[in-house]
């Protein structure tokens, strides 16, 4: 299990960081790749895909299962060399090079440190953990209701509770992009209302951008921004989707979702969603 892989994730080859001016924290050209199966025949997985997201966006990828969403976040996050195309993390407003973390659906956590020792492993994968990086940590756990925990051990604490964890570890390494694949899809629905409302509180804390990989329609138009419509094969985006919603307060996770607009967005994204795999089933049957 490569430690990148729910940490951070390096920057190589044909992904790129720029030191440029620029309001996009990524922006992905071109992209093209596929896979070789055992018989030897190439099978596309994307051809020339070309999308952005801003500073401080959160951006939904949805897609049926197949489409290539979690390979897309292996490509971006540099697991996966590209064959052809370019990924570019955007830099920091100081000028310095971008960062990526990578949150996946299983949190990971190692059971023989503590809450706080988790917290911090990302950082190690970089430097040294100091004094400033454990009172940070200590900071941010409390933030999302941790404090209390943070020299327990994981065993003790629930499903949301370990995510939790997992997000504070993951925003510790101060990144600039977070792509998180399905990572609340295994917890109680109340659980999950909270943690999107903390994935939304990051772009008014930090300005980090967020990309989300899910197969839930309604967190998708929740959380996000803009959602974008992943389908055929080779995969290319079908629809992208400025999500609008008029909310009574704060954008919530719960006032999103009541909002006039929402099922509108709803209906719109699941029938390109069973559109693309009727298609798809005719295609292959």
């Amino acid at each position: 299990m490569s430690l990148s892989a729910f940490a951070t994730a390096p920057v190589a080859g044909a992904i790129d960081t720029t030191r440029e001016s620029d309001t996009d924290h990524l922006k992905v050209q071109q992209l093209s790749h596929s896979f070789r199966t055992a018989d030897g025949v190439d099978v596309p997985i994307f051809e020339r895909l070309d999308f952005s997201v801003k500073s401080g966006e959160i951006v939904s990828i949805v897609g049926r299962s197949g489409a290539g969403k979690s390979t897309l976040f292996n490509l971006v996050s540099g697991l996966i060399q590209p064959q052809s195309g370019h990924v570019r993390v955007g830099a920091r407003k100081d000028g310095s090079a971008g960062r990526i973390a990578y949150m996946l659906q299983k949190d990971l956590l190692m059971p023989w440190r503590t809450v706080l020792q988790n917290a911090v492993l990302g950082i190690e994968l970089y430097r040294k953990v100091k004094a400033a990086d454990y009172e940070r940590a200590r900071q941010m756990l409390s933030r999302y209701g941790l404090g209390a925990v943070a020299d327990a051990y994981p065993h003790s604490l629930s499903g949301g509770m370990r995510q939790r964890v997992a997000l504070t570890r993951t925003l510790l390494v101060d990144p600039t992009l977070v792509l998180l694949d399905e990572p609340f899809s295994a917890l109680d629905y109340e659980t999950r209302l909270a943690l999107e409302d903390d994935v939304m509180a990051l772009r008014e804390q930090s300005g980090t951008s967020v990309v989300l990989v899910t197969h839930d329609i309604e967190e998708a138009i929740a959380v996000s921004d803009r959602v974008i419509l992943l389908g055929g094969r080779p995969a290319r985006i079908e629809d992208d989707i400025d999500v609008r919603l008029t909310t009574h307060g704060p954008r919530s996770a719960v006032s999103a979702r009541e909002a006039p607009e929402f099922r509108t967005f709803h209906s719109r994204v699941w029938n390109g969603l069973r559109s693309h795999t009727i298609q798809h089933s005719g295609a292959t049957a």
